[in-house]
């Protein structure tokens, strides 16, 4: 039996639940991400894609694509808030819930004796009364196509794909669409003309070996409609971090290591908060023509102390070599376990 998984997604979910609160800004371009122009914008509304404004994207640059956008900081707690009812009322459905983000997720309805589209429809129409917002949802026998339809017609969008559909309903997609192919890989595919998921079919399976490496005949099994992750109800936290845009561009490196020395403490407190360590740290910067760099350092040992965390991320820091003006730095630890296990194997 093939198994059914659907693939919810919130439309524009900052942006929505701005307007949710004020209706007055419906119908209106809204841009969250804080009215500085040093910050990034996290989400816009479909009113301002129109105007060529994407996620990511620097405030200013949304400023000019989009001058009569409503700017609105971000108000995280409450996206939270709103977020934990969506996931009530997909909990209501299934307990086969896995949460991908704080607006996505995972559905497995396979041992629901109902129509899928029936079910899509009442989360649909639940999120809606509810919550007055609207929300996408893709259907299919695996996760790689359920996330692809969910993406095909949003907003407020339903999709089913079938096996039937495979593998033409995928032929004229761009190779960006497939999950687990990176742009520079796109990048490299584009330079020798491989640009739509037909292109890519035709390459031979020990190509995909060779050019992907070992996610490769992942990539070769998806474009072919075969993915076989399992829906992951309990998802482990990989890493904890924190990362500023300075207010204005910088090579001072006292300044930088101040804001390691920040970020150092907020992460040892979570640490201890939730009795966990870490063994990897890494250190990221991006500069002022917004090139990420990346540096990380895995340690033999498990570390926690805000004291480790600090003097491990000044050093790499100083490994990297700066030559433009920084205006973004974070700090992440990664490679997580519980503290308690790690006492008792080291007794």
């Amino acid at each position: 039996m093939d198994r059914v998984i659907l693939h919810v997604d919130m439309d524009a979910f900052f942006s929505a639940v701005e307007v949710a609160d004020n209706p007055r800004l419906k119908g209106k371009p809204v841009i969250v991400g804080g009215k500085s122009e040093r910050g990034v914008v996290s989400t816009c509304s479909y009113e301002a894609r129109k105007y060529g404004v994407r996620s990511a994207m620097p405030i200013y640059k949304a400023k000019v694509l989009c001058p009569n956008g409503v700017f609105l900081p971000v108000r995280y707690g409450r996206y939270v808030e709103v977020s934990k009812e969506v996931f009530k009322i997909l909990f209501s459905i299934t307990e086969n819930v896995e949460k991908v983000s704080i607006d996505e997720a995972y559905l497995d309805v396979t041992d629901i004796n109902e129509d899928p589209k029936l079910i899509a429809l009442k989360i649909k129409s639940k999120v809606l009364m509810t919550l007055g917002l609207t929300i996408s949802v893709g259907i299919s026998y695996n996760k790689f196509l359920a996330k692809l339809a969910s993406d095909w017609n949003k907003p407020n969008g339903l999709k089913v794909i079938t096996k039937e559909m495979i593998p033409m309903i995928l032929y004229p997609l761009p190779i960006e669409r497939v999950h687990g192919l990176g742009k520079q890989s796109a990048r490299k595919l584009h330079n020798i003309g491989i640009r739509t998921i037909e292109d890519l079919y035709g390459l031979p399976k020990k190509y995909f070996s060779e050019y992907f490496g070992k996610f490769g005949i992942e990539i070769y099994d998806r474009i072919r409609g075969i993915d076989n992750r399992e829906v992951v109800l309990e998802r482990e936290r990989k890493s904890v971090g924190k990362e500023i845009t300075l207010k204005e561009d910088t090579k001072d490196i006292i300044e930088l290591k101040s804001y390691i020395k920040e970020f150092s403490n907020f992460i040892a407190q979570y640490l201890e908060k939730n009795n966990i360590c870490g063994k990897t740290i890494t250190v990221k910067i991006k500069t002022a023509s917004f090139e990420n760099h990346t540096k990380s350092k895995t340690f033999n040992k498990f570390i926690s102390s805000e004291k480790e965390i600090y003097e491990e991320g000044c050093k790499i820091l100083d490994e990297i070599n700066i030559k433009e003006y920084i205006r973004l730095i974070g700090v992440t630890i990664s490679s997580l376990d519980n503290n308690n296990l790690q006492q008792l194997t080291f007794y």
